[in-house]
């Protein structure tokens, strides 16, 4: 390593150390450990421009091990990116742009929000298919437009957490031979050593059993060994690839490198000045980043270089191959073609069809004019109905093809989904069961908060599965996913308000979609209609200005209330019936629409095979379940738990009495 080497690389670790004892709370060990490897890629092997973080062609590099984020913002500082000293400085503070952990949305150069641990292995996989799955679509002789690595570092805890033994088990599966892992190999985790947890496995025979290339680095201080060994990573071999790196964490803190001490908290000012001066760090003030370092280390020339090559090559590619140049600007804008609604399925009154397979035909014709529409399910296509017909499948060396066999790796699919989306020019969607949410939950809440389009079809919404059972059947599922901020739950009630959830869910670039879909029939309603989904709740039977009571319904229980309507007619009874499909859009309307479609003044009934939690924000009475379910057929089930319209007509005249015993006790009162 020369000096000037070893001063830059010093400089990440007297960074990192400085940040975390300003604000008292961090992770100063890993990025200390890992400063020669993360200096050498950012340096030497990643294709990448601090001007414009953006570029399509550069190489995605993901930090897994998110609490080392300091490593990552003192790189970016360094290299030229827009991140400047104040904003170390301020580390961990409100209103900068060096958050504890990586968050995409924050901070340029910063490709996905890492932190829960495994999360960024799955991301990584995901942005690896995805440029693969481009490079098949739109790469041709003499046009390598895409071509390009993804390059991870994880720690290890994110190789115990078991999304990332999905999600590598996935890549070894296709070969992403362009995907790079970069396992920190301290042996430290905040309990104390690793061989407290884990000691029963070998972690490199358990890649190359997964079907990677393995390769090692014995001292992550030595940088001929790193770009050797780096050199021989980056070179495609039709396998991903798994670089166990030895480090120590802390390293140069005279009492605390290779223990658990330097993992989760500041050094503390004295050890601090004992580490530097072991490092030979000439500085006394904090925050000091020598001028030779920055020049050394600075990336703007190289980076402004690389992109203006691939730009020239992306020119001459669009003088050849004009339509492809112009719909990849398109797929990595995110932008929508003219039409791509335009051939969606209709229905006819009174159909009746379960709406998973509505669901089905809704994403064929979508398909049909979105190619970016990639996707498949956690091993359950055929009961989902989310292949793309005559897509093919996607798979080792055949990745033009549009359907993604997960296996049963659900939280893989999450993250993969994720890492699809951030990549660019791919449009997301998987399936499994909704009570399987439990699976991909945190990946969904990651895509939550960056605010990623994905969309997932939940199929197998409620009681209505039948006979597998309580295991099978979500009760709390649906409260639960909407209690998470910037997701929209759609649970349509037939094949209409599916067309129209799809509809939404493929239009929206802020956030992610779930669809609830039913596994048993429902009745295409008379009322029903695609466009007012995107309102999130709707009159679906219309009566006079001046309902007696207001039935609100999702899913397949909007049949039963219009039933109950019609009984409730029959007593002389006018009850208004609102599908409301989405509770997130409707909360989005103004308060005038709100009050046009629950009169303020009218009783409420809501009825949802699920839990009640949540519903006293609508309605005023509930017919739900708030038990787990049983197994028998699906109308048994229903009928044992009182979703009949007899049922429901009752629950709502009881309602009306007790709101007109109510205005009586009011009146004599008064």
């Amino acid at each position: 390593m020369s000096d000037l080497d070893l001063l830059a690389v010093n400089t990440v670790r007297t960074l990192s150390m400085d940040a975390v004892q300003a604000a008292n709370s961090g992770h100063p060990g890993t990025p200390m450990a890992l400063a020669p490897l993360g200096y050498s890629l950012f340096t030497r092997w990643l294709a990448h421009n601090p001007a414009d973080p953006s570029w399509p062609d550069r190489d995605r590099f993901v930090l897994s091990a998110g609490h080392a984020s300091m490593l990552l913002y003192s790189l970016l500082h360094l290299t030229g990116y827009d991140l400047p000293l104040e904003d170390l400085r301020n580390f961990r503070q409100l209103g900068h742009r060096t958050p504890g952990h990586p968050e995409n949305f924050v901070t340029r150069g910063v490709e996905t929000t890492t932190g829960p641990l495994g999360q960024g292995v799955g991301n990584a996989v995901g942005m690896a298919l995805a440029e693969r799955i481009l490079a098949e679509r739109f790469n041709r002789p003499g046009h390598d437009i895409v071509d390009h690595r993804t390059v991870v570092i994880a720690s290890d805890g994110d190789l115990m957490e078991g999304v990332s033994a999905e999600a590598s088990s996935l890549a070894g599966h296709l070969g992403l031979e362009k995907l790079v892992v970069y396992w920190d190999d301290n042996s430290i985790t905040i309990d104390g050593r690793t061989d407290l947890s884990f000691t029963g496995e070998d972690v490199c025979a358990r890649y190359a059993a997964y079907g990677w290339r393995v390769l090692a680095v014995d001292d992550v201080n030595d940088l001929d060994e790193l770009d050797r060994v780096t050199k021989e990573a980056l070179t495609p071999d039709g396998r991903p690839t798994f670089v166990r790196v030895k480090t120590v964490i802390g390293y140069g803190s005279p009492n605390k490198a290779d223990t658990s001490a330097a993992h989760g908290a500041p050094l503390g000012a004295e050890e601090i000045a004992a580490t530097k001066r072991n490092l030979g760090w000439d500085y006394p003030e904090p925050f000091t980043v020598p001028q030779e370092a920055a020049r050394h280390a600075d990336q703007r020339e190289r980076g402004a270089d690389l992109q203006e090559d691939w730009e020239r090559r992306f020119n001459a590619y669009a003088v050849d191959h004009p339509e492809l140049a112009a719909e990849f600007r398109r797929v990595m804008a995110g932008e929508l073609p003219e039409g791509w609604d335009a051939d969606l399925p209709k229905w006819e009154t009174g159909a009746k069809e379960a709406t998973r397979k509505s669901s089905g035909a809704v994403l064929n014709a979508l398909a049909a004019r979105l190619p970016e529409l990639v996707g498949g399910s956690a091993d359950l296509a055929e009961s989902n109905n989310t292949r793309i017909s005559d897509g093919g499948d996607v798979l080792a060396g055949a990745y033009g093809h549009r359907n993604v066999n997960y296996g049963v790796r659900e939280h893989a699919m999450g993250s993969v989904m994720n890492g699809m989306v951030l990549h660019g020019g791919i449009r997301p969607f998987g399936g499994t069961f909704l009570i399987f949410t439990d699976y991909l939950r945190p990946s969904l809440r990651l895509a939550c908060l960056m605010g990623l389009p994905v969309v997932y079809v939940m199929t197998h919404d409620s009681i209505g599965l039948g006979e597998d059972g309580p295991t099978h059947q979500p009760v709390e599922h649906l409260a639960a996913l909407r209690a998470i901020p910037n997701l929209h739950v759609m649970r349509p009630a037939d094949a209409r308000e599916t067309a129209g959830a799809w509809r939404h869910a493929i239009a929206r670039t802020d956030g992610p979609t779930l669809l609830a879909l039913t596994r048993q029939g429902v009745p295409v309603l008379e009322g029903s209609a695609a466009e007012e989904v995107a309102r999130g709740a709707y009159v679906v039977v219309p009566d006079d200005d001046n309902p007696d009571v207001v039935l609100i319904a999702t899913g397949s229980e909007v049949s039963l209330a219009v039933e109950a309507a019609a009984i409730l007619a029959e007593h002389d009874i006018s009850a208004r019936v609102v599908s409301m499909p989405c509770w997130e859009l409707f909360e989005q309307q103004g308060g005038a629409y709100q009050d046009l479609v629950l009169p303020p003044d009218v009783p409420a009934l809501s009825i949802e095979a699920a839990t009640s939690f949540g519903w006293s924000r609508w309605a005023d009475e509930h017919i739900a379940l708030d038990r787990f379910g049983a197994s028998a057929p699906a109308e048994a089930l229903f009928e044992h738990f009182g979703f009949t319209p007899q049922v429901v007509a009752q629950a709502a005249e009881e309602l009306l009495d007790s709101f007109a015993g109510d205005y009586d006790d009011e009146e004599q009162h008064a």
